[in-house]
């Protein structure tokens, strides 16, 4: 027997900017970012455009114009794409076959960039098309609410909704660049404000106590949209996912997703949702179910449990909305259990919670506990809501 083997590694690096008003002409962090990668080749600059964002922000179309007029170390494509927003985006294909066409009608190459603005969904969506037009063009993201600006905005994955089943087809191909432009979440709604806290509180939950805290202490000027209040959230929040991505598995080839606390009945909820329930809603849901399933096997005290029950409830967050309600082992949600195994791609593994800011790894999940934590839930929401918060 012979046979010839090869082995080797690339190494990814990206930026993640933060910043106010990104497309001022006095504001050089995108001009400069180009001049930092200069290039022979004529490149390219194609951006796709959420229409919430769009909407909401009347003058942006016209502002990146301006801008590419006076930085013009790109050519911009001046025919800006608009898609629309939030999950149905990752639901229709055809969107998908629209964005690789334009790929092709405007001579997108592989030293051009396609730009994304817009929510998570959105990103995801232009994020998987430049990944596979080409094998790979560059993408640089521009997240416009709390959700991607801490989260899925500045991490590695791509992907679109498939047959049903969320993040079905995609990628991992890390952008070129994030820019994060705090203005652009000044016209969110309250619920979209608020959505995206909860993948700070998961990341805090399973690495960082200190920051849950501060998250504790700061509940209530994030509810009220202290964007000083909110700028050290999402900064905070996407040091912990860049550093989590750094580490062994960051394209997740094994079974183990710590960064997936709270998310097997999550994925499942916006689906029974018909993705009604916004993505960081059904994460709070998640994690109030999974933090009590901790409680009720003995990994986590009462006590610990409440503060997390509290702090999901002070930030307005509906824990025990219907959809996540387990009444019997019949219970659709139960069903996502079998379905993020299947993502997994093997054996089922779940984080839990063994102290605030400490996660542990279980393989199965009994469904008579799981009923028990979504009544316990859903008895505390019941009798505590609207109560304040305490962090002793």
């Amino acid at each position: 027997m012979s046979y010839l083997e090869q082995s080797f590694s690339v190494k990814f690096e990206y930026k993640i900017y933060f910043t106010a008003s990104l497309f001022d002409t006095g504001n050089p962090i995108l001009a400069n970012f180009f001049k930092e990668k200069p290039s022979e080749a004529l490149r390219k600059i194609f951006f796709v455009l959420d229409k919430g964002v769009a909407d909401a922000h009347p003058d942006l179309v016209p502002s990146i114009k301006t801008y590419f007029e006076q930085h013009k170390d790109v050519q911009l494509i001046k025919d800006i794409m608009i898609v629309p927003g939030g999950e149905a985006s990752k639901n229709d294909t055809a969107l998908f076959d629209q964005l690789v066409e334009a790929v092709n009608v405007y001579g997108i190459d592989r030293h051009s960039y396609i730009a994304a603005i817009g929510g998570g969904a959105v990103l995801d969506l232009v994020g998987y098309a430049a990944a596979v037009s080409h094998r790979g063009i560059k993408h640089i993201r521009i997240p416009t609410t709390v959700l991607s600006q801490n989260d899925s905005g500045i991490g590695v994955k791509n992907g679109i909704n498939y047959n049903g089943k969320k993040n079905f087809l995609g990628t991992f191909a890390p952008p070129s660049a994030v820019f994060n432009d705090d203005q652009l979440l000044l016209t969110l709604s309250d619920r979209d404000w608020r959505s995206g806290i909860s993948e700070a509180v998961k990341v805090a939950l399973i690495k960082d106590p200190e920051f849950f805290y501060w998250i504790e202490d700061n509940a209530a000027q994030l509810v009220a949209r202290d964007m000083d209040t909110m700028n050290y959230l999402i900064k905070r929040c996407a040091q912990l996912h860049l550093n989590h991505i750094a580490g062994d598995d960051p394209f997740e080839t094994g079974s183990a997703r710590p960064l997936d606390f709270g998310h097997w009945s999550a994925h499942k909820l916006e689906q029974l949702s018909n993705f009604s329930v916004l993505h960081g809603e059904a994460v709070a849901m998640g994690i109030a179910l999974d933090s009590t399933y901790s409680f009720l096997t003995g990994m986590l005290t009462e006590e610990k449990l409440q503060r997390i029950l509290s702090v999901l409830l002070h930030l307005s967050f509906d824990i025990s909305n219907p959809f996540i309600q387990i009444n019997d082992t019949e219970s659709p949600i139960l069903r996502g259990l079998a379905e993020f195994q299947e993502h997994l791609g093997g054996k089922l593994t779940i984080t839990l919670l063994t102290d605030l800011g400490t996660g542990k790894e279980v393989h199965q999940m009994d469904h008579q506990l799981l009923i028990e934590a979504s009544n316990y839930v859903l008895n505390f929401t019941s009798t505590h809501a609207g109560l304040p918060i305490s962090n002793q």
